[in-house]
């Protein structure tokens, strides 16, 4: 089986020949928005199917909290995503810790360049 990932990846390949796909422009922009939004789902329900194998039994504090929470009413079904999941809110919070781990060894910037 292929992920939507490698097979997208396999048609926007640059090629000898001519690919097609690369002169549409507009429609291409709308189609590599879709084929992110599919990537992605595809990733959330690897997660969402593969609680137990990502170690998720292992993250005690907030699981009391969620049972220890008085209204059960505002729980779903609980699914924790990793923080190797691109810009979830532990991803952030990883690469705000490398920033400022950068900045402590480094010194401030003296030249902001974008």
């Amino acid at each position: 089986m292929v992920s939507a990932m490698s097979f997208y990846a396999n048609s926007l390949m640059v090629r000898s020949t001519e690919n097609r796909l690369l002169n549409y422009r507009q429609l291409l922009h709308q189609y590599l928005v879709d084929m992110y939004a599919k990537i992605e789902a595809e990733r959330l329900l690897f997660i969402r199917l593969n609680q137990m194998k990502l170690r998720i039994h292992e993250y005690i504090h907030f699981k009391d909290a969620i049972t220890n929470d008085s209204d059960r009413a505002n729980h779903g079904k609980l699914v924790i995503v990793p923080s190797t999941f691109t810009a979830c809110p532990q991803n952030m919070h990883e690469y705000a810790q490398d920033a400022i781990t950068c900045i402590r060894h480094g010194g401030k910037p003296s030249l902001f360049i974008t």
